[in-house]
């Protein structure tokens, strides 16, 4: 695929929140940059943490809002209008609790599902068509403690699945960033139906 390619991760800034589930986002982009050594680093006009590197033979811009999760709408648009990125070359990794603990699903358009980040971005972002990335979380069951559930820390259980689910979305990431996308959403569903 040529030109440049985003790799978004949503989350809340801050230590207060970076154990939390709402964060799994950017706990992939953690793994990612760690993986290849890559080091983020404060852009304030574009509201974000970057990094410009070559992933997979792509070139590639990984970015965390600096903004709150309700408000990431604003740092996508920053970078991609900044940048002059397409929409088909946006990829958006973020928590969903409508998947079990674990799971991990990759789709291309669609809904924001109640997601407040994936709000925000349909706010700022015209076309919905980029790729999203869904790290599952679960469901706390009751609607009322779902602020509480995202913004509080996983069981050191859950933590481990979320973070193996993190893993292979990374292994995938090869065939995403390669347009490949029946291939790789077929190794992440054998990849489950396996474990």
């Amino acid at each position: 695929m040529s030109g440049l390619f985003v790799i978004a991760g949503l989350g809340n800034p801050g230590p207060r929140y970076s154990e939390t589930r709402h964060n799994a986002g950017f706990w992939f982009l953690d793994e990612l940059s760690q993986r290849h050594g890559i080091t983020l680093r404060e852009q304030s006009r574009l509201k974000s943490d970057i990094a410009r590197a070559e992933l997979f033979g792509q070139e590639c811009l990984l970015l965390k809002p600096r903004t709150f999760m309700n408000h990431s709408g604003q740092a996508v648009r920053a970078v991609m209008d900044y940048f002059e990125v397409q929409s088909r070359h946006l990829l958006v990794v973020y928590d969903d609790l409508d998947l079990p603990v674990g799971t991990v699903r990759l789709k291309a358009g669609g809904g924001h599902g109640g997601h407040n980040g994936l709000r925000d971005i349909f706010q700022h972002w015209p076309n919905q068509d980029f790729l999203r990335i869904r790290i599952g979380i679960g469901h706390p069951g009751v609607k009322a403690e779902v602020t509480d559930y995202v913004l509080g820390r996983p069981t050191p259980s859950e933590e481990k699945q979320i973070r193996n689910a993190i893993l292979e979305a990374i292994t995938v990431l090869p065939e995403i960033l390669g347009g490949q996308l029946a291939q790789a959403m077929k190794a992440l569903h054998t990849q489950e139906s396996g474990s």
